[in-house]
């Protein structure tokens, strides 16, 4: 909105206008001219917050969770998400909020245990953080998982978990429940029988996309999940590739998970890339509509949030909410998983983006974030 005369300030704080305020919001009605200034903002003003949870603090946790819950006992899945404290206030269960539209949480699961299958409108990915000898089976398709793999769950597929390993198994998921919440979109489903059992051979879709940038005749058509499981090995290919080339000032070098059929994002509503920092690098700050949940899979260093720095190392999640600025410094070689809203944001045209220009692209750090059990 135009800047407003002093007159009118005054004017909007008499009684006149708050008494009259007070009688329409008796009747649940509103008074718009009152709103706008803070509804409508010159630019993003989100309420999440930047924020990092310490791979200490999620060990300790999950291992208290382990005793307490199975999921013969109520714990269905055996996650912890992470509660973003600035949408503390939304009801119920801050709509389990990482950042404004999506939900990001740990789960682990115990050798022997089963996870039974579900099904809901939210759509789910997962990367796996540590471990192996566990599978998840998605209609009917058992995909086995291992550290470093990124594995997507479309909304309305059944999808459920087993493990036949020895050791636990501990992932990151993460889905739009905030965003499917907020329009009123949420249906769940159990699967009747538990775990759904298979009918199709094991690591199906990653067989068939074997060959990379090559596709099964017949997937040209759209398919929701044409490739189910996006291997760390492969991935890692594809960053090596690109350290042939100077890297991307903003992000270093960084590959984006894409669905074959489409080339879009691999998750229809949320996009997921691994980024890598080779050490010392410094990436110049940015800033974008869209929000990212990061989690550190390999190396250390830190971030600038808008100002503050956030140091984190292997098995650390944290947040960059919309319109913050921010950039990364790596202590070592280091390998950045991130989820982000860009897939909401295009589908609306909101996504816009901002590089800092001063100081050669670097921030001014003006604080320094501390880690719980750091």
């Amino acid at each position: 909105m135009a800047e407003v005369s002093q007159e009118v300030k005054e004017f909007m704080k008499s009684s006149i206008v708050t008494d009259y305020t007070k009688d329409i919001q008796q009747y649940n009605l509103g008074p718009l001219w009152e709103a706008i200034p803070e509804i409508m903002n010159h630019t993003p003003k989100p309420h999440a917050e930047a924020y990092l949870w310490s791979d200490e603090l999620i060990k300790k946790k999950m291992a208290e969770a382990a005793q307490i819950f199975t999921p013969e006992r109520g714990g269905e899945r055996r996650a912890i998400y992470f509660q973003n404290p600035g949408l503390t206030y939304r009801k119920p269960w801050g709509w389990a909020s990482t950042t404004q539209t999506i939900y990001a949480a740990v789960q682990m699961l115990q050798p022997g245990e089963k996870a039974p299958s579900h099904r809901h409108s939210q759509s789910a990915l997962r990367f796996i953080s540590e471990g192996t000898g566990a599978y998840t089976i998605v209609q009917g398709e058992r995909i086995f998982m291992e550290e470093g793999d990124f594995l997507i769950t479309p909304k309305n597929l059944w999808h459920g978990h087993e493990h036949v390993g020895t050791e636990p198994m501990m992932w990151m998921d993460a889905l739009d429940i905030p965003t499917i919440y907020s329009i009123g979109g949420t249906f769940f489903e159990p699967y009747a029988d538990g775990l759904q059992q298979p009918d199709i051979p094991d690591n199906f879709t990653e067989k068939r996309y074997r060959g990379g940038m090559v596709r099964p005749v017949g997937d040209d058509k759209y398919t929701v999940a044409p490739l189910a499981n996006y291997k760390w090995d492969r991935t890692v290919e594809g960053i090596k590739g690109l350290m042939e080339f100077d890297p991307d000032p903003h992000h270093g070098f960084a590959v984006e998970y894409i669905n074959p059929s489409t080339g879009k994002s691999a998750n229809p509503t949320l996009g997921t890339r691994m980024q890598h920092l080779p050490k010392d690098f410094h990436t110049k700050a940015l800033r974008h509509t869209h929000s990212t949940v990061y989690h550190v899979h390999k190396g250390s260093g830190y971030s600038v949030i808008n100002g503050v720095r956030f140091d984190w190392k292997k098995g650390d999640y944290f947040v960059v909410p919309n319109w913050a600025w921010y950039e990364h410094v790596a202590s070592q070689d280091t390998y950045l998983f991130s989820v982000n809203d860009i897939p909401i944001m295009d589908r609306f045209e909101l996504e816009q983006q901002q590089a800092y220009d001063s100081n050669n692209g670097h921030q001014t750090i003006t604080g320094e974030f501390k880690a719980a059990f750091r």
